[in-house]
């Protein structure tokens, strides 16, 4: 694995407003609106307020009416303006020109960023209706809908409320990064469903992004090709039991229905369901297998097995309404890359874009994600901060560690404080964001190392939490000489020691390889060596090797027992590594 700091691909966030829109006929659209209305914001310019030109200083207050100088309130420093729009004309001391670059990209790639680049999604209907673009795909999405006969028009029964929608919008790619069509879908607000009266099963059929980078490592090392294929409408090919005819996007029940059928689809053209991730299905040929692992509507399929590749697309054309997306370039919000040199993964427009919305872009970019001995924690004294915006960046800085394992921990520490951020976790928060701009294009490069050996390093941060001295450990595992999943968590209970900190973190790390060798056994591609878990504490290391039973590990009684019978199976071993060379999560 190698941590490279290209400039290719990002994501949009598609953050969910509270105002709510009802299905509309495809015939009954407005004209766009009058694009040309005032935009700006109150709360940037000078107020008129006469009392409050009073208490200014006279040179200020000169100034303010002369508009000389544009000075705001002071009582929104620190939260940014809700609009960042490019200033024409504005210097920066720290352009984010010095840190974004496509100088090395090859030029589809180049030409793919650009045009990814260049375009705005909209997050409301009302600024979707400006565009004819927008306007002509919702009214294919309403046109679709009436064509699966999604609804009926019902009396409201007594006691019974609605289910509210909203539009979602986005961009379908061609793999040559061309535009191929702008997409709007109708999303019901499955959030105001309620338990056990609306809805009672539910299913998503979400693939573990753990499972797509260890494909990714296969097909680096074995040239396994790469497709993306796009299913137009799948939630309405589901039947739902409830007041719609079909089901629609949003609702609990509509991932189970779908995801019902396209597995009865899947089995009945030969191929089983993964036991180590149940959106991963394979078929074993003559030796080869193909793998198809599906995100809800979206799917990558790999595998040796060119013919049974290509008569499986085929299959799925048939049964439902494909598209096919071509070479996989572009999936939920990852650009991938391939050239001869491997396979890399890049956020780098999701980074960008977070910046821009955090109002972050000509900030002074910082060197680390988080500082050293940061003493976070919850203390009576502490100044709260707005507590949906704190939660709502932490949950966009999770999404972007699926492919920038160097903020691990740092997301892992601010997230332990969602219930009650202080201002003291925005700035650490803040903190990540500066160090994302210094590395904007850094992602996962997964090259070809000529095996498929799994290996893994444990770390431990003995009673790092000044809260409650609980400590955190952290792993990262690699297939095939690539990195593929890691993790850093505070640990459940307190560790009486180091040993024993290190030791918990062991049996983690040792849960996780054993699931990789489980899911690459289901591939047909069964470990032969002997796995490691690399750890730099001697006394842990003992502590596994030790059969005997004493004080020192009767608290950690379970864990040795576990470590124990996999060591008497032969199917790991514990190399010892300095702290210096060992990859730090925590």
């Amino acid at each position: 694995m190698k941590m490279i700091d290209h400039s290719e691909s990002g994501a949009r966030d598609y953050s969910l407003s509270k105002s709510s829109q009802s299905p509309i006929h495809s015939d009954q659209l407005p004209d766009p609106p009058d694009p040309c209305e005032d935009i700006s914001d109150p709360s940037l310019t000078p107020t008129d307020n006469t009392e409050q030109q009073d208490e200014d200083p006279p040179l200020t207050q000169q100034y303010q009416q002369t508009n000389l100088l544009r000075i705001s309130l002071r009582q929104n420093r620190g939260k940014p303006p809700n609009r960042y729009s490019p200033d024409i004309g504005k210097t920066s001391k720290y352009p984010i020109a010095n840190h974004v670059s496509t100088e090395k990209l090859s030029e589809p790639l180049k030409d793919f960023v650009h045009k990814l680049s260049a375009i705005h999604i909209p997050t409301k209907v009302s600024e979707a209706l400006k565009d004819s673009k927008w306007v002509q795909a919702i009214k294919e999405e309403m046109k679709a809908l009436e064509k699966n006969q999604t609804w009926t028009l019902e009396t409201i029964p007594r006691g019974k409320k609605t289910i509210g929608c909203r539009w979602v919008f986005t961009v379908k790619h061609n793999a040559d990064g061309s535009i191929e069509r702008y997409k709007a879908r109708l999303v019901a607000k499955g959030y105001t469903q309620t338990y056990g009266i609306d809805y009672e099963e539910t299913f998503a059929p979400v693939a573990k992004l753990n499972t797509v980078r260890v494909l990714l490592s296969l097909a680096a090392n074995l040239d396994w090709p790469l497709h993306q294929f796009d299913v137009k409408n799948a939630f309405y090919m589901a039947n739902s039991q409830r007041r719609l005819r079909k089901a629609l996007y949003g609702l609990k029940q509509s991932p189970r229905a779908w995801f019902g059928r396209f597995t009865m689809a899947m089995k009945n053209n030969g191929f089983k369901q993964c036991n180590s991730d149940h959106t991963l299905f394979l078929k074993h040929r003559k030796g080869k297998v193909t793998a198809l692992i599906i995100y809800v509507d979206d799917m990558i399929i790999t595998g040796n097995d060119k013919q049974e590749i290509s008569q499986l697309q085929d299959y799925l054309a048939t049964e439902f309404e494909m598209k096919d997306l071509g070479g996989l370039k572009y999936f939920l919000g990852i650009e991938v890359a391939r050239s001869q040199q491997g396979i890399f993964l890049s956020q780098r427009k999701y980074v960008l874009d977070l910046l821009t919305d955090t109002g972050m872009l000509d900030c002074k970019p910082a060197d680390t994600p988080i500082v050293q001995n940061h003493h976070l924690g919850e203390y009576p004294d502490q100044v709260l901060t707005n507590k949906e915006r704190y939660q709502r960046l932490v949950g966009r800085l999770i999404y972007l560690s699926h492919t920038r394992p160097d903020i691990a921990y740092a997301v892992s520490v601010v997230s332990q404080f969602m219930h009650s951020p202080s201002e003291d976790h925005m700035n650490a928060v803040l903190q990540i964001l500066r160090y994302l701009k210094s590395a904007p294009g850094k992602g996962l490069m997964f090259s070809k190392h000529g095996h498929l050996n799994i290996d893994g390093y444990s770390d431990a941060d003995w009673a790092g939490n000044v809260t409650d001295r609980k400590s955190t450990s952290g792993y990262f595992t690699f297939v095939g000489g690539n990195l593929v999943t890691w993790r850093s968590k505070k640990q459940n209970v307190v560790a009486l020691s180091s040993a024993e900190a290190e030791f918990r973190g062991m049996t983690k790390g040792i849960c996780e390889l054993l699931w990789l060798r489980k899911l690459l056994t289901e591939l047909g591609y069964k470990p032969i060596s002997t796995m490691n878990l690399f750890c730099d504490n001697k006394a842990a290391i003992a502590i596994a090797q030790n059969p005997v039973q004493h004080d020192r590990t009767k608290h950690v009684e379970v864990h040795r027992h576990f470590i124990k019978q996999k060591l008497e199976a032969k199917l790991f071993q514990f190399p010892f590594v300095k702290s210096r060379i060992n990859w730090r999560i925590c």
